[in-house]
């Protein structure tokens, strides 16, 4: 499909994204306890076929189900646009017990040294996509072209690119069949990052379990990507405010980088 539609279709959402959230501000001032909730498995309502190798399947996680309306009405349209696949939202608890029975021991040790939950979603979709396979999403992120049309049969991953002239990966979209060699370096990366932690010379998030890690590891590495402006893109529906409304400062942003690993207690 030429990708001059596809950046039609961005823009489109884009606007259509910014009229749910005017709605949503008063929406939520007449309603400020109303909140809707994500299913934690919704079966694929059609078949296709799409043979890429990659499972179908989105994953997400976020503190909580219970969302605002804006938060909900992006799910529903990633569902419109992914109608072939199968859905599963994981919660904080799951995250954990998912790390504790199929993660090494190493790395579920060092997940429980995180003391913040976008750094824990980092560490667990990384795994998760090495275990399950599928495609992982942030809360906040937007298909902007059917996902069956975007992952093509001689995937085995994809990722995408955003920044200027789109020269660095990000790790709000993934999608990658399991046992991809890529993750396993990710992972002990990640590892490696928070048990070094108080050396590291870029500290935060970002740096120690987001984005820098993939770009760490695939520098110079073959790997299929496209800008994120074609695949995946992030806020168009929902924007801070919605997203921790019941979770004022929960942004990953708030938390200082002295404070994302956990202080082992003193014996």
């Amino acid at each position: 499909m030429n990708n001059s539609f596809k950046m039609v279709a961005n823009r489109s959402i884009r606007l259509c994204g910014n009229l749910v959230k005017i709605f949503s501000y008063p929406f939520h001032f007449i309603f400020p306890n109303l909140r809707f909730t994500l299913p934690d498995y919704s079966k694929a309502k059609i078949t296709t076929h799409n043979r890429s190798a990659i499972p179908k399947v989105i994953w997400q996680t976020n503190y909580s189900n219970r969302c605002t309306l804006p938060v909900y009405v992006n799910y529903l349209f990633n569902r419109m646009m992914s109608l072939d696949y199968d859905y599963r939202y994981v919660s904080t608890e799951a995250r954990e017990r998912f790390m504790k029975e199929q993660a090494p021991v190493e790395v579920y040790r060092a997940y429980l040294k995180l003391n913040d939950g976008a750094a824990q979603a980092d560490l667990w979709r990384a795994v998760n996509l090495y275990v399950n396979g599928g495609v992982y999403m942030d809360i906040d992120a937007s298909l902007v072209w059917p996902l069956s049309q975007t992952l093509k049969e001689d995937h085995d991953a994809l990722y995408i690119k955003f920044k200027k002239n789109n020269t660095e990966f990000t790790n709000f979209f993934l999608a990658a069949t399991p046992n991809n060699h890529h993750y396993q370096c990710a992972i002990d990366k990640i590892v490696s990052n928070i048990n070094r932690y108080r050396i590291l010379k870029k500290k935060g998030v970002y740096n120690t379990t987001g984005p820098t890690v993939w770009n760490e590891v695939l520098e110079g590495e073959v790997v299929a990507s496209l800008p994120r402006g074609y695949v995946c893109i992030q806020g168009a529906f929902t924007n801070e405010h919605f997203q921790y409304l019941d979770k004022p400062k929960g942004k990953w942003t708030h938390l200082h980088d002295d404070d994302l690993i956990k202080v082992a207690p003193s014996r």
